[in-house]
């Protein structure tokens, strides 16, 4: 049986600090944090059985084996988006495209896509799954709901509300939550590790996901507590798949933003009517 590859998130990671030669420039440039491209790029040399990186007090350089993966690795990924741009559509009547990331998709949208539909009828759907500010740079989406700090997504973002991160778990989960298995979202700047500094309780995570949507997924099935962005975790509070295994409401440095293009009157529609129906949700109204 084929070896699977190693993520392409991992490639991402290290082909853009082996350009930059900073694992700091490498983050700001594609949106994650410095500790998730630490984390990927050290996965990808374990995974790959060799140092890629000398890792000095003044920064980075390439070992002998990085300057080998450098060409390929980044030919594979403009070979990739050249497939995807052949493959954008443009300009297509009623049809209105939604970039987001799979969870929010999941989460906060498709148990209310039937509201939308009521807001604007004659509207079609199509879905792009993405996650950080970068992924969007090439898009030609009418909707965008990127996830990242302010300063990552732009002025022009708004940030969707509620951004705080609560902990969460299965009723069927019994016992307090020291005792409980941790799921973490990993990639995120605010974590578990935030938890130990807003409540004062040490925690280590037992499991670990690439997104607060699977993190969710998770606690549903039982399987421990995610601490999540309170705005995917709201339909699912509401329908019963999930409580609330702690009260605290932990501030979060990153969120889900909302952009729109104002050029296309269906976009203008749905990000009025996911604001409004977000508030009416906060209010419990919705």
């Amino acid at each position: 049986m084929a070896k699977s590859l190693p993520p392409l998130t991992w490639f991402r990671a290290f082909e853009a600090a082996a350009r930059r030669l900073s694992f700091t420039a490498a983050a700001q440039e594609i949106g994650m944090t410095q500790s998730a491209v630490s984390q990927h790029v050290k996965a990808l040399e374990m995974r790959l059985g060799v140092t890629l990186f000398l890792r000095r007090a003044r920064g980075l350089s390439l070992t002998d084996e990085g300057r080998k993966l450098l060409p390929q690795v980044g030919t594979a990924l403009e070979t990739l988006a050249q497939a995807t741009r052949d493959f954008e559509a443009g300009p297509v009547d009623n049809l209105l495209t939604i970039a987001s990331s799979v969870s929010v998709a999941q989460w906060v949208i498709a148990p209310h896509l039937a509201a939308l539909k009521h807001r604007v009828p004659d509207v079609r759907v199509r879905f792009v799954g993405t996650i950080w500010p970068d992924d969007f740079h090439t898009l030609r989406a009418d909707v965008e709901i990127p996830f990242g700090s302010q300063k990552q997504v732009g002025r022009d973002g708004i940030m969707l509300q509620p951004s705080a991160l609560i902990a969460l778990k299965s009723p069927t989960l019994q016992g307090p939550l020291e005792e409980l298995p941790l799921i973490e979202a990993v990639g995120t700047s605010d974590g578990w590790s935030k938890w130990r500094a807003e409540i004062g309780q040490v925690l280590q995570p037992d499991v670990y996901v690439d997104s607060y949507g699977a993190a969710l997924h998770m606690a549903v099935h039982g399987n421990g507590v995610a601490l999540v962005s309170a705005l995917l975790a709201q339909n699912a509070v509401q329908s019963g798949q999930l409580v609330m295994a702690h009260d605290a409401r932990l501030p979060s440095t990153e969120g889900y933003f909302l952009r729109t293009n104002t050029q296309v009157p269906e976009a203008v529609a749905f990000g009025e009517w996911l604001l409004e129906h977000l508030d009416m949700v906060a209010t419990g109204h919705g």
